[in-house]
């Protein structure tokens, strides 16, 4: 396949490209280059290849730069809560509307599949014991909430040709050259490895539902790959049931890679979120994916990625590797505006 990628620099789109590659298909991508600062260490034996890259604004294609693809798959949003919390215009303009557009521009280019990487956070404070993608969603986040309308308004440009799946995918964790500090797994090891504590902001009780890195690179290769009949404007929760734990067991996962560490947990929060999500529509509709990664194994893994590139708290801190860090000190220097375009 001819497979176009947004965000191939990000922390997904670094691992997803070679991957895609290794499975005979041409990529290009797309990255705006907000974090092209960070990178964490480079493996090649995992990551051999690049795509080309197209270095443009996700907010202005068109579709002559999709013409001639089989797929696209879309990664390049904003990410996380606290970075759409920064600035709810802005998440909405890029991750709702810059989002649509491209699904437009994609079916008037004649791209007959699209693959929107979505999340679990959609469910928000959820209003049962376990969620489906049956479930009401209960977004309490900007970001949460772009995802969902954007899950909305693509399912309208659904039709014999032109078919779009959604992947809403667990917290995501596991080592990346393009890493992200700010997400609970890789943040909890990373201070564990330059602190010697293990420190919570709240008090450990709010499920999440984890994925790794990997794991949410094969549910994207699957659906490329599948029968329409399977993926027609279809949701798919990403992750696997043995995967929805209490953050604080989460923090246990790290205790044990770091014996020594002290634990703490903070009161609880201001983030309401919790859920516990039900991963079985994927794990029997969509052919060929399984997860191959649990997050104790992670914790382990995450330990000694950091161990040997000899990870410091200079590095960990380091603003590209948490993305509204690197937003803020690029508006800052002037090097984007207020609106997150590139200055002239």
């Amino acid at each position: 396949m001819r497979i176009f990628v947004t965000g191939v620099d990000g922390y997904i789109g670094c691992v997803l490209v070679p991957r895609l590659i290794a499975e005979g298909h041409e990529v290009v991508g797309l990255d705006t280059g907000f974090y092209k600062d960070g990178w964490l260490y480079s493996t090649p034996a995992d990551f051999p290849v690049a795509a080309k890259t197209l270095c443009k604004d996700l907010r202005t294609i068109c579709s002559d730069d999709l013409s001639g693809f089989d797929a696209v798959v879309h990664l390049a949003e904003l990410s996380n809560d606290p970075l759409g919390a920064n600035n709810p215009e802005i998440t909405k303009d890029i991750n709702h509307r810059g989002s649509v557009r491209l699904a437009e521009a994609a079916k008037s280019a004649g791209v007959p599949r699209f693959v929107y990487t979505s999340s679990c956070s959609v469910y928000g404070l959820a209003t049962e014991d376990i969620v489906s993608e049956k479930s009401a969603v209960n977004p309490q986040t900007a970001y949460a909430r772009c995802k969902v309308l954007v899950e909305q308004d693509i399912s309208k440009l659904a039709d014999e040709a032109f078919c779009p799946v959604y992947l809403r995918n667990a917290t995501a964790y596991g080592p990346s050259p393009r890493m992200r500090f700010d997400i609970v797994l890789n943040n909890l090891v990373g201070l564990a490895c330059v602190t010697g504590k293990i420190a919570m902001i709240s008090d450990g009780t709010p499920w999440r539902p984890l994925v790794h890195v990997k794991d949410i690179c094969t549910a994207i290769s699957c659906a490329l790959t599948a029968p329409v009949a399977a993926v027609h404007d279809e949701v798919f929760n990403v992750g696997c049931d043995e995967e929805n734990y209490r953050i604080l067991e989460i923090a246990e996962f790290v205790r044990r890679a770091y014996p020594d560490c002290e634990v703490t947990f903070g009161a609880s929060s201001g983030d309401n979120r919790s859920y516990r999500v039900n991963f079985g529509k994927i794990t029997s509709g969509l052919p060929g994916f399984r997860c191959e990664h649990r997050a104790d194994a992670g914790a382990i893994e995450l330990r000694d990625c950091f161990r040997r590139i000899q990870l410091d708290a200079d590095r960990f801190g380091f603003r590209a590797f948490t993305r509204l860090e690197q937003l803020k000190y690029l508006i800052k220097t002037a090097q984007i505006d207020e609106s997150f375009y590139w200055a002239a």
